[in-house]
């Protein structure tokens, strides 16, 4: 069985999971503190610290870089899902580029907004520590005073995914794709709070969102 080591609320976590979800195939997961990665950093021998990971009998499953898709495409291959056919490889490559940068940079300062209702009181200051070192002093208050330019910056990168989906049932046809879990990974998180919904004038991103939150193989 398929062991996903995750934060809950984390946008490339949320892709694995609804992977596997859709797969149909039996899962575990397993919820780490996003403050205590010592489980990770275990099982990847020292060689890994973020999430995902996954755990199948003795394979131990990671990314080697940020535009890696290793995790994704071992449960592809092991559960035959379809998700990187040979002739989409390099529109994906491009698609999860965009999704996991400019997508991405919107939703998860959005979600982080409001981090205070996800982390428990007696670890917010490591919590915080780790934002602050990697975007600067004062980031979370700076995103908060910038919200509605950054919801104004996400719809307008979430139009070519609207004009996609006008023509077809998932971005890249008429079954789900790599790309398909992707973004939804990103809108999960970005939806995680509960204070937002999806783009109004989105209406067939909300549609594509809601069946494939759903779909199953």
């Amino acid at each position: 069985m398929i062991e996903l080591i995750q934060f809950p609320w984390s946008p490339f976590c949320i892709v694995q999971r609804r992977i596997l979800e859709f797969s149909g195939a039996p899962f575990k997961i397993t919820n780490i503190p996003s403050t205590d990665r010592s489980l990770v950093w275990r099982l990847t021998r020292e060689r890994y610290y973020g999430v995902p990971i996954i755990k199948h009998g003795k394979n131990v499953v990671f990314e080697l870089n940020d535009d890696s898709q290793v995790i994704a495409k071992y449960i592809d291959e092991e559960l035959a899902l379809g998700l990187f056919p040979p002739e989409l490889e390099g529109v994906q490559s491009i698609l999860w580029r965009y999704i996991e940068n400019e997508i991405e940079g919107a939703t998860f300062r959005l979600n982080d907004i409001y981090w205070k209702e996800r982390i428990p009181k007696a670890r917010q200051v490591h919590w915080l520590r780790h934002k602050e070192r990697k975007f600067g002093r004062g980031c979370i208050d700076q995103w908060r005073k910038q919200q509605n330019d950054w919801l104004k910056l996400l719809e307008q990168r979430l139009l070519p995914f609207e004009e996609m989906l006008a023509h077809n049932s998932f971005l890249l046809g008429e079954q789900p794709r790599f790309v398909d879990f992707d973004l939804f990974g990103m809108l999960e998180n970005f939806l995680y709070s509960g204070h937002f919904e999806l783009p109004a004038a989105h209406s067939q991103v909300k549609d594509w969102h809601r069946r494939l939150s759903r779909l199953k193989r």
